[in-house]
């Protein structure tokens, strides 16, 4: 069976107002296919067009690797790319941003083939949304702190597991957050990160164990980011990996610490939001420096509009060294220092 928008003819583009439906019935594949990031809402908008543009990039150009150690996808999206079922060249032969008939047929392809793993959807998101959160904090971990993770999760997805209809709005999608960070080619997409702890690979699409291990499973997805919080804990505050000049500069014999208490007291690391409580309220604002001495400030980015943030609980009165491990999680640079910023209130007013 064809899709809405497979007619004889039809292109949709931003410059050519599709029928709101048939651009509900797009969006809805893409969220499918894991290019769009959100919006089910009918109005082909950048988000929509940025969303054809990626999958028109990986028709050409996605084989199925990695961009790290994850491993292969279970299939490659280029093998889609083809102008009829006999393989007489490439339907796809640029990145435009505009649905045309021969990319509508590689989308069907695509949607009807069974290795290609697709994002789920919920019947009923907001109680699965409910219970993933009480799930989470009722974790007891001591791999990381489930406190800073819940912090974590609000800052990553907001609380969700999938999102959540609006009137104006269709999308019940498991949540996906993606990254487009090679600045030679803006249109990949080099990573994705799913679910309400939005663990991330760096292949597509995922390979169907994976949407069973922890795209669907909310508490296997944090599970999934206490380890990696972990890891950046152990290899990227002092190193061997990485260092962390926050750390450095505050902490200047840079000695890791778990926790203040010792593992037997009930309180090891369960009792964040005292220690986030208990810590002085700082105010950061634009051009305030990422740390003493740094030669990067504070200021608007791709992913922050803002730089003004009041009662911030100072990383630096933590017996712990969660904070900078927290920041590594999200990498590195500016967007991380608003990462952890916005953590650490999180951390004080969840």
């Amino acid at each position: 069976m064809p899709l809405p928008y497979q007619q004889p003819g039809l292109t949709m583009s931003r410059q050519n107002s599709p029928n709101p439906e048939l651009a509900r019935a797009l969006q809805r594949d893409l969220r499918a296919l894991g290019y769009l990031i959100e919006g089910i809402d009918g109005v082909f908008g950048e988000q929509t067009e940025r969303a054809l543009r990626s999958l028109q990039y990986d028709l050409l150009n996605n084989h199925g690797a990695s961009g790290e150690d994850d491993g292969q996808a279970p299939v490659a999206v280029t093998d889609f790319n083809l102008a009829s079922t006999t393989g007489g060249g490439r339907a796809v032969t640029a990145v435009t941003g505009v649905l045309d008939q021969a990319l509508a047929a590689c989308m069907a392809s695509l949607l009807g083939d069974s290795r290609m793993a697709l994002v789920p959807s919920s019947a009923n998101p907001a109680a699965e949304n409910a219970r993933a959160v009480q799930a989470i904090a009722a974790m007891a971990s001591k791999l990381a702190p489930s406190q800073f993770m819940v912090a974590m999760v609000l800052q990553e997805s907001g609380g969700q597991q999938f999102r959540v209809p609006t009137k104006d709005d269709d999308d019940n999608f498991v949540v996906v957050g993606l990254d487009r960070n090679n600045e030679s080619q803006p249109d990949q997409i080099t990573s994705r990160g799913y679910g309400i702890g939005q663990y991330t690979i760096n292949h597509h699409p995922p390979r169907p164990q994976e949407v069973q291990d922890f795209i669907l499973d909310p508490v296997r997805n944090v599970q999934k980011a206490l380890g990696e919080l972990r890891g950046k804990f152990d290899g990227w505050v002092v190193g061997p990996a990485d260092r962390a000049n926050d750390f450095m500069v505050e902490h200047p014999l840079s000695r890791l610490s778990l926790c203040k208490y010792s593992s037997s007291d009930p309180r090891y690391m369960g009792d964040c939001k005292a220690c986030a409580g208990a810590a002085r309220k700082i105010d950061i604002w634009n051009g305030t420096p990422c740390y003493r001495g740094a030669d990067i400030s504070y200021g608007p980015t791709e992913y922050y509009a803002a730089a003004n943030y009041t009662g911030v609980p100072n990383r630096a009165d933590f017996a712990c060294s969660w904070p900078y491990a927290v920041r590594r999680y999200n990498g590195g640079g500016v967007n991380s220092y608003h990462y952890q910023t916005r953590v650490l209130l999180n951390l004080l007013n969840a």
